[in-house]
Parts: structure tokens; sequence; C-alpha cells
């Protein structure tokens, strides 16, 4: 049984899967729909030459551009593609003109190859504080910061890698923009997840993961008073993947973005309440946190490796997660989790075989 009319919706529309897909924070799985507007397109570069196939999709590409941006808040114009969300960071950084050794604040969930790409570009990291246990950034201490000092930048993880907080960006965009200091969002882990206008300067992402779109596409937005300190330059397209990521953007406008948002908080919850203290395996999150993003911390004494070797165990028996290491969020601490991100097609017996087979591992 689905966990909602929505679930059967969403299964109906793309392949049977051969296991239990509970990764949809790594990469979603596609509708056939969104197969099939890729394929199409390279049987028409491989027909017709691809300059001239992308000439003859010009319509299609400006619907799918316009779809992206109103999720997220910006104009069509201003949405710039790469192959990733990193490549799309990395275009943002070289393309801003920052200060030698720019400061930036980011929050204890940043993703650790961001701050390995801040790093590498001499740049002054320092952690925000907490405003509770989960991690969320505390946005009055912020408020209070910035009347003293002010970073060049604010970077926010909207989701992290290792934990399905969902971060107050729009509070922080709006403390940051009070102390006129602009605000950075990764929004690999929440576009198609989480409502993701947030009123950011800049924002990036990727097609892979909740909006189900094709690997190999990612996208970076920022808005006209920046554009005089960043220039973004528009780079070879996989055009193909371009019209499979507005196809799969199509399908949750179609539905209605703010729906699916629901749906996905609620079988977050679900999913919490159905794991949560099986065989010493503790959810990380609250329970009703609005993301589908769970983490799991395992008994006591296990380390990485043996949250490798616990994915794997799960993955021959037909259910596939992330073992999420401390390099995901290295701010965060140096604890491991497995990593549990159903669908909206996840179904109660997946959920429930996960509970059983993780109940006497270790044991």
């Amino acid at each position: 049984m689905y966990c909602s009319e929505l679930g059967e919706q969403w299964h109906a529309a793309r392949v049977e899967p051969s296991l239990a897909h509970l990764d949809a924070a790594s990469a979603g799985r596609s509708s056939r729909s969104t197969v099939d507007s890729i394929t199409r397109h390279l049987q028409r570069e491989a027909e017709r030459g691809a300059y001239v196939a992308a000439d003859d999709q010009a319509e299609a590409l400006d619907a799918s551009r316009a779809a992206i941006a109103s999720l997220i808040g910006h104009s069509p114009e201003e949405l710039s593609y790469r192959d990733s969300a990193r490549a799309a960071l990395r275009a943002l950084l070289n393309g801003w003109a920052l200060p030698m050794s720019p400061i930036v604040w980011v929050g204890k969930n940043e993703f650790g190859p961001n701050l390995a790409e801040f790093e590498r570009r001499n740049f002054a990291v320092r952690a925000l504080p907490d405003a509770d246990v989960y991690g969320r950034i505390d946005v009055d201490a912020l408020e209070n910061m910035l009347q003293f000092e002010q970073p060049d930048f604010i970077h926010v993880c909207h989701i992290g890698s290792a934990s399905g907080v969902v971060q107050p960006v729009e509070q922080i965009v709006e403390v940051a923009h009070n102390a006129g200091v602009p605000v950075v969002v990764d929004m690999a882990q929440s576009v198609g997840h989480v409502p993701t206008v947030t009123g950011a300067d800049a924002v990036y992402g990727t097609a892979r993961k909740w909006l189900t779109g094709p690997r190999g596409v990612g996208f970076v937005a920022v808005r006209p008073d920046a554009l005089a300190h960043i220039d973004v330059f528009f780079s070879e397209s996989f055009i193909a993947g371009q019209l499979g990521l507005g196809q799969a953007v199509a399908e949750v406008v179609e539905i209605g973005s703010d729906r699916v948002y629901a749906e996905l908080a609620a079988i977050g919850r679900i999913t919490r309440e159905r794991l949560n203290g099986i065989g010493s395996w503790e959810v990380v999150e609250p329970v009703d946190e609005a993301s589908a993003l769970v983490t799991l911390a395992p008994p006591p004494g296990w380390g990485p490796s043996d949250l490798h070797a616990a994915k794997a165990k799960l993955l021959q028996s037909g259910i596939l997660v992330t073992a999420a290491e401390p390099w995901r969020a290295p701010l965060a601490g140096d604890r491991s989790f497995l990593r549990v991100s159903p669908h909206l097609d996840v179904r109660r017996e997946q959920l429930d075989d996960l509970a059983n087979a993780i109940r006497t591992m270790g044991y």
C-alpha cells in the first residue's frame, strides 16, 4: 500500500523498480516521460545535428527554464545551467568579484565539498551558532552578530546531505539583507522537496535528486542586482538533459508543488515514526520535520565501516539507502548515519521491510 493516492500516481508514471528505492537524496527515479523527452532529443540531434535540433526546441527550452525559475523564485533570464550543483557553485565563486580572503558564514550542516571549494579559494569560513540540538541556524544570534560584523556573504545549505533538518532560509535572508549581506543558498537537497522561493541573492541545485530529473544537469540563478558583481557566463549545455529536467518540473507543477511538498513532509513523518527506536537505531531529526530526508544514528559503537556494511547488506535484501559519513557535514561532528530518503511512491511495506532488516543488525 502506498503512503498516499499521489504515491500511486507517481509510481504509475515510472518503470517498476527492481528494489525498494529509498534514496531520492542521492538520485530520484525519473518518469517515463522524462526519459522519453531525453531520448527523443538525442534522436533529433542524430537526425538533424545538435544545434539545429536545439533551435527546433527553443520554445520547449524556454518553457523548461521558466518552470524551473518559478520553483526557485527567480526569472528565467537569471538562470544558467551546469552539469552539477558543485559545478554551479564553482561557476558562481569563479565569477564573483570578491575581495582577497573573503569571509563566509555557514551553518554547521554545510556540505563538506562546499567547504573544500571555499578552502581552495582561501575563504575564511565561520560556522554560525545553532538554535537547537538539531542544527538549525540561530537566526536571533545571526541578527545580533550582524550588528557588529558583516561577512562578504552567507552560504546556507537549505537541507544538508546528512540531516533532514530544513534551515529557516527566508528568515536568514531577511536579517542578512537588513544588514546589507548577500545570501547564497545550496538547494541541491531542497528543490522539488520543500518550498524554495527564499529571496536569496543566488541559488543553485541539481536535477537528479527530488525533482527526479536526469543526472548531469545543475543550475545556478543570480538576481539582477547582484549581476554587477557576479558574472556567471553561459556554457555548453546538455540540451537533452535540460528538456528532461523541464519535463520533470512540469510534472511537479501539474500536480501542484505545494501538494508535493506536503506529501513529502507527511512521508518523512511516517518514516521517522516507523523507524525510530528500532533495534537501538535513533532518528536524528524531529519526527515532524518538514522533509522526507531521514537520518538514523546507529547503535553505540558503530563506525563508518559498519554503516557501509549495513548499507551493503540492505542492498542485498533489495533496499537502497545511503551511508552518510562525517565528510558530508564535517562541522556538525564526526558521527555517521544511515540516510533514508523515500519519494512519493514509497510503500508502507517497504518501510516495514527496512525496519525489520535493521532491527537485528549489530546483534
